[in-house]
């Protein structure tokens, strides 16, 4: 079950001016799934993207890539099951032809799609059934579809994830819809994962540039289950500017500010969503690490925690071996760390408990408050390296049972 995360209801996802989404069943890897989706955008919409740095990217990340670099997005289509990655021309000659069959359902060019895939890796898409499904997806395109979207792009998820959000501009209503899939394969670095986030706002194609890689770097870039990077992590901000406002094209504006803190703030949330329904999931776990040297080496220690299977599988246990914490941070790869000026704190239900200091465990410490924080779903582990003012936030999950047996049986 995921860790104090709801499934969205349909009546809390705003619809966006200028975006339709539209679903259907295609068969793509199993029967009776929905699988395929399609989002419309309205003419003049403009769009900005991350993706996965893994060098083995999938076919339609590299074709996401070319597209987007021509100009203007007009629709975008997405399939579950099979993840089109490792499937050499084959796969980028099925990847252009999904763009090249949607862009004749909706009457616009071929590199104004953006395909999306998530699921196996090393098959080949069914384009039969995709092209198939495709007429049924558009036919069904809506603007209060996001509840329906948000389900169809899941794989390994439990949940849908999707959230809206309101903000004014210039004395004007923004409305900001979006949603993600991603249970495990998660550690972007621009798992398997996908974000999707719209907005209404009129914005340049320069600052939404901005925007996008702010957001991912503060949400989708900060977030691990199990620390390996999906060959199709794709995160897509949307902005059609349909909203009345005039257009934000400085940085330095308070429509810049609110902006940049809506996207931002929304796209946390549905970064942290994808961890609360790791898989197996037990545990929330925040990871806050401060009084750097850089926001880069404070990453390194977060994430060395993080990825630690013995940190995770203890967090599971409630089990206080938290010497574990201590040998990642350790070997995170801060040559010249002082182990004796760090300190350690577990925090959980407005409580905090010390635990190392000078170089071992603090003397306050007993092992029974430990244990009694790690029981918590939600946990927050602070570690101050004592080296500066740089500090960085990271959010990940403990490793359970359930874990292995979902991956073990994950093509069944």
């Amino acid at each position: 079950m995921p860790v104090n995360l709801s499934a969205p209801e349909a009546s809390s996802l705003r619809a966006v001016a200028g975006v339709r989404l539209g679903i259907a069943e295609a068969g793509i890897r199993k029967p009776g799934r929905r699988d395929l989706t399609v989002i419309e955008l309205a003419a003049g919409s403009r769009v900005a993207g991350m993706f996965t740095t893994n060098r083995f990217c999938a076919a339609p990340v590299q074709v996401c890539r070319a597209h987007l670099a021509v100009g203007e997005v007009r629709a975008l289509v997405i399939n579950t099951g099979i993840a089109n990655a490792g499937t050499g021309e084959r796969g980028l000659a099925d990847a252009r032809a999904s763009c090249d069959a949607l862009a004749a359902e909706m009457g616009c060019r071929s590199d104004q799609v953006l395909p999306f895939s998530t699921g196996v890796i090393l098959e080949h898409l069914p384009m039969a059934r995709l092209v198939a499904g495709l007429p049924k997806a558009v036919a069904a395109l809506d603007a209060d579809a996001w509840h329906a979207a948000a389900h169809a792009i899941m794989t390994t998820d439990t949940i849908a994830k999707a959230a809206s959000r309101q903000v004014q501009v210039d004395g004007v209503t923004v409305t900001l819809t979006g949603m993600s899939k991603g249970a495990g394969m998660i550690r972007p670095n621009m798992a398997t994962m996908l974000g999707f986030l719209a907005t209404d706002a009129r914005v340049s194609q320069e600052v939404l540039d901005v925007l996008v890689r702010e957001a991912t770097e503060a949400s989708f870039n900060s977030i691990t289950v199990d620390g390996d990077t999906s060959t199709n992590d794709s995160f897509i901000l949307m902005a059609t500017g349909q909203a009345g406002h005039a257009e934000v094209t400085d940085m330095g504006t308070d429509a810049y500010r609110v902006l940049s803190e809506a996207i931002t703030g929304l796209a946390i949330e549905l970064a942290q969503a994808i961890v609360r329904d790791g898989e197996g999931a037990t545990k929330f776990i925040s990871l806050r690490i401060e009084s750097g040297g850089s926001r880069d080496e404070c990453r390194k220690v977060g994430y060395a925690i993080a990825h630690s299977p013995l940190v995770k599988t203890a967090f599971f246990a409630s089990d206080p071996n938290l010497g574990r914490i201590l040998a990642a941070v350790g070997y995170a790869g801060i040559a010249d760390l002082d182990v004796e000026r760090i300190r350690v704190w577990l925090s959980a239900d407005g409580r905090e408990v010390l635990v190392a200091e000078n170089g071992g465990r603090a003397e306050s410490y007993r092992e029974e408050d430990g244990a009694a924080i790690m029981k918590s779903a939600e946990i927050t582990v602070r570690v101050d390296l004592a080296r500066g003012a740089a500090g960085a936030t990271l959010w990940t999950c403990d490793f359970s049972y359930d874990y292995v047996k979902i991956n073990a049986d994950y093509r069944s």
